[in-house]
């Protein structure tokens, strides 16, 4: 088990940056080289999205939508893993939660609330 807690949501302009945080009671990733963290969100009406993804190996993934503008650390000292986000667009307004899949158990942060004005 594992408790994850975020902050750093907030309103900012179209063009600004965000940072986000997801801060972990325990240490993240185990031996199983299954397991993952991300980034979600969902929009008003729309279907949750992956936003990014880093693996136990360090490998990242994001989705074509915020590639190029997002990225996703591990902190492992700290155990917290961020989402810094770039030139935010008012199409990324939505509520952002952290995922952490571990040994097929998934976990989640209580949700960020990102708004983007024009």
């Amino acid at each position: 088990q594992v408790q994850l807690v975020e902050s750093g949501g907030g309103l900012v302009q179209a063009g600004g940056s965000l940072r986000l945080a997801c801060a972990a009671s325990r240490s993240l990733f185990t031996i199983n080289v299954m397991d993952y963290m991300g980034w979600y969100r969902q929009a008003p009406g729309k279907q949750r999205e992956r936003v990014a993804l880093i693996t136990s190996g360090g490998s990242t993934n994001y989705a074509d939508s915020v590639k190029g503008r997002f990225t996703v650390s591990l902190d492992n000292a700290k155990n917290t893993l961020h989402l810094h986000m770039n030139n935010l667009k008012p199409e990324d307004t939505a509520v952002y939660y952290c995922n952490l899949h571990e040994r097929l158990v998934d976990y989640w942060g209580q949700g960020a609330q990102v708004t983007v004005s024009s």
